[in-house]
């Protein structure tokens, strides 16, 4: 877009929760080039002027563990697959082993769209397509670019085909993170799936990849007991250790579901600097994960929020919201609105600014315009503190306009450059094809048969 985009008198929420009414925001070249009264920003000739009409507009929502195209993949229906996680997973793992590039792109295309809505602008996805690494990272890249998302992918490779399987997963990984390094809105890092499903062989490539490329890692930790009990009944070190001597953890890196560690293994996971995804709403709060939340928010290591696809980001803060008040009351975590902040705010804006190498994460000069306004107008200036009651009020609001890198592609709740419906019917067929092909509406339907 030529000239500036001007946000006119909009309230202008900040990340320590205080807002500021009667402002406007001047965004070019992709940034926030100044934040200042509404009266003293004067509307130039070739500017595009956005009347808000006092809408709060805040940073863009940042979902840092997505599973964009696994969480359309399995049916969330049948008594089988609800009572049977196991069969679920292999199911998962069948289907995903028969994708392609094409469906790829049509699943990837939809859940962007419907994140954007949403007003995530950032979406860390973690993708596992073994019959097509290569084609399934590149054909989302373009989809991404396309629709307008800030986007980094990365392949959840794994030793579960055999070491040469492996080892040509994460070479076409490299291949596709090598030519995407100076991208300005679209990323890929080097993957693994978990460190139960990794040989010590393929964990060490990774590791000397990382170095070679100077890029992150996304990983699985231990997201379930079981999960924990085969790391450490296979290898000769816990897992956190067994991650950091190969190099996979520190600034850039994403470990996810870190669930079902210790408390000495978050310890230390938390000092290596690694941004740690959860998922509170996809994952029951046990004895060993509240210790897990209590000890990386109490060491304030890097802790954000990933929804692997299956719910929003808002469903995801509020279900950590609970789940911090509810350790609270039995003395075990003391500062729930601080959770908040840590999750939406902090290490997103953080692990944003170190991949795209820009600051991020809040409306002020020289931000990336990664920003949202909210169909919300707040009644009077905030003047302390992170306001939880703020936040809930926003995550029921509809999302307005959604803008990356300065560009718009949310405009009063509708898309500026696809039809979200034709993508949503695309999305349906190609998830019947797969169903069809792999045999999943089958077994669904003999559990139901059996339910």
């Amino acid at each position: 877009m030529e000239g500036r985009l001007l946000l006119k008198n909009c309230a202008v929420f900040r990340a320590d929760g205080r807002y500021r009414t009667g402002m406007a925001i001047v965004v070019e070249e992709g940034k926030i080039a100044r934040v200042a009264r509404d009266e003293e920003v004067l509307v130039l000739p070739g500017d595009w002027a956005v009347a808000c009409r006092g809408r709060l507009v805040a940073p863009g929502l940042m979902d840092c563990h997505a599973h964009l195209v696994t969480g359309q993949l399995v049916p969330l229906a049948g008594e089988f697959l609800l009572r049977n996680p196991h069969a679920r997973f292999e199911l998962q793992r069948r289907i995903e082993s028969q994708l392609t590039a094409t469906e790829v792109e049509v699943l990837t295309a939809f859940a962007i769209a419907r994140a954007l809505r949403s007003g995530t602008t950032l979406l860390v996805e973690h993708l596992h397509c073994p019959a097509d690494v290569a084609g399934g990272l590149a054909a989302q890249g373009r989809v991404a670019a396309r629709l307008g998302a800030r986007f980094v992918n990365s392949h959840a490779t794994t030793s579960w085909f055999g070491q040469a399987s492996g080892s040509q997963q994460l070479e076409e990984n490299a291949a596709i993170a090598e030519r995407q390094k100076s991208d300005p809105l679209v990323r890929c890092a080097l993957g693994f799936h978990a460190s139960s499903s990794c040989d010590d062989d393929l964990l060490k490539r990774l590791g000397r990849l990382r170095g070679e490329l100077h890029v992150g890692v996304h990983g699985h930790v231990a997201e379930t007991e079981e999960d924990f009990a085969i790391s450490y009944s296979a290898h000769s070190q816990r897992i956190v250790p067994r991650l950091e001597s190969f190099g996979l953890l520190g600034p850039g890196c994403i470990a996810a579901h870190a669930r079902a560690i210790d408390r000495s293994e978050a310890e230390r996971l938390a000092k290596t600097r690694t941004a740690i995804a959860i998922s509170p709403f996809a994952g029951s709060l046990t004895e060993r994960s509240g210790v897990v939340l209590e000890t990386l928010l109490g060491d304030q290591c890097l802790i954000t929020l990933g929804t692997s696809g299956t719910v929003s980001l808002w469903d995801e803060l509020f279900a950590a919201f609970g789940a911090a008040v509810r350790l609270s009351r039995i003395g075990r975590l003391l500062d729930p609105d601080g959770l908040m902040a840590h999750l939406l705010f902090s290490t997103p804006s953080e692990l944003c600014s170190l991949i795209f190498e820009q600051p991020s994460g809040n409306v002020e000069q020289g931000n990336l315009a990664d920003l949202v306004i909210y169909d919300h107008v707040p009644s009077t200036e905030g003047s302390s503190g992170l306001a939880p009651h703020l936040l809930l009020q926003l995550g029921r609001a509809p999302v307005a306009w959604t803008i990356v890198a300065g560009r718009v592609v949310i405009r009063e709740g509708r898309s500026l450059s696809h039809d979200y419906l034709e993508l949503s019917a695309e999305a349906d067929r190609v998830l019947s094809k797969l169903w069809n092909r792999t045999g999943a509406r089958l077994e669904r339907s003999k559990s139901d048969s059996t339910s």
